[in-house]
């Protein structure tokens, strides 16, 4: 039996208040849609995945590379969302089933998707569904009525269908508000109810995103790094990867960026990943006169792919000479860019020797960093 599954992120994010739209938030260097589609992909049975996305998203959508998905654009409403993806199946061979899914659902179990498929094979529909568990009430007037919560339900996606059955209710109902594709399923026989996944909960707001990211967090992992280089003539200065007007410039294999190096070896350090010369060593004519900015990319894809997400960074820069009151906002703008981080979460602190040794006499540039990282599981 050939399947389909349809992930549904063509909404307007309107209630989730980012910058970014919901579905292209970051857990770990993942965004939400990656979350599903890793899980879905793992599945043999799905012939195709068809992703339905907003038009006014699509730069952030072509930021993710995927390979193999079927992108469609979606309408003004769920429904019409869900239809464009259905008419497009329907018009493929070999594909009978179809599990419809919300992006804004990236916390569904493989076991969830197992047990659907399992019991599709019996079934035109499967839902999953929660019971209640809080006291219901409803408001009338000023009094508040008691309600069984036994004769309620909650449902969740996927769910499945036929594809033939759901795409002509969906052909035959366009105008019709649906919270989700059940909702156009009257008196269906065939309808298998299994148990849903609390942590299969749907991200409406920012409260919702931070609980998610709290659901995934294992550990908390903290590494320091420290790196210095002789300030000389004829060489350029760059703190943070920002060049920095300066007459003297750092020695060093690669560009020599105290703080890039030192922001790496703390990352690596906490990362038990070894240590800046083991990775780029000052041996190898590859990394000669490097920029530190490309070193440092490298490093946090790296992490990324072991879902590891840098949290907050505290950096000193100690140096006599040059004064940088006026690029730390600069830096710190720069460093999140290259660390994929809030501007937020980053603080440099101007520091000198008081004119004692080295550093003092205008001979050094230093730079201490402390990171803490969250491991996701």
């Amino acid at each position: 039996m050939g399947y389909s599954f349809i992930l549904l992120a063509g909404g307007e994010s309107s209630r989730f208040k980012s910058v970014l739209p919901k579905p292209y938030n970051r857990i770990a260097g993942k965004t939400l849609i990656e979350m599903s589609i890793d899980k879905i992909k793992q599945f043999k049975q799905f012939k195709q995945l068809v992703i339905v996305y907003n038009k006014k998203h699509i730069k952030y959508l072509k930021k993710i590379k995927i390979k193999n998905i079927v992108y469609i654009s979606g309408g003004k409403t769920r429904e019409q969302s869900t239809y464009n993806a259905l008419n497009y199946l329907q018009r493929q061979k070999g594909i009978k089933k179809v599990l419809i899914h919300d992006a804004a659902r990236p916390n569904f179990s493989i076991n969830l998707i197992k047990n659907i498929l399992i019991e599709s094979k019996k079934n035109n529909v499967v839902i999953p569904i929660l019971k209640l568990q809080d006291a219901l009430k409803k408001k009338i007037s000023n009094k508040f009525v008691n309600i069984k919560r036994n004769n309620f339900i909650l449902t969740q996606t996927p769910q499945c269908f036929n594809l033939k059955e759901i795409f002509n209710l969906h052909k035959n109902n366009k105008n019709t508000y649906v919270d989700d594709d059940l909702s156009l399923v009257e008196n269906n026989n065939k309808t298998k109810i299994i148990n849903g996944e609390k942590k299969n909960f749907k991200i409406t707001n920012t409260e919702d995103f931070e609980l998610l990211k709290n659901t995934h967090r294992s550990n908390l992992k903290i590494g320091i790094g420290f790196d210095v280089h002789r300030l000389v003539r004829d060489r350029k200065l760059f703190l943070g990867g920002v060049r920095i007007p300066s007459s003297l410039g750092t020695l060093g294999h690669s560009d020599g960026d105290p703080v890039l190096h030192a922001i790496i070896d703390a990352i690596l350090g906490a990362c038990q990943m070894g240590d800046i010369g083991e990775r780029f060593s000052d041996r190898s004519k590859r990394f000669k006169d490097i920029s530190s900015t490309n070193l440092i990319k490298e490093i946090i894809n790296q992490i990324k792919n072991k879902n590891y997400e840098l949290n907050n960074l505290d950096i000193n820069i100690i140096t006599q000479t040059p004064k940088i009151k006026n690029y730390k906002n600069k830096i710190i703008k720069n460093i999140s860019k290259l660390c994929e981080m809030s501007v937020k979460d980053i603080n440099i602190k101007a520091k000198t020797t008081e004119k004692l040794g080295v550093i003092g006499n205008e001979k050094a540039i230093a730079s201490e960093v402390i990171v803490s990282i969250i491991k996701y599981d």
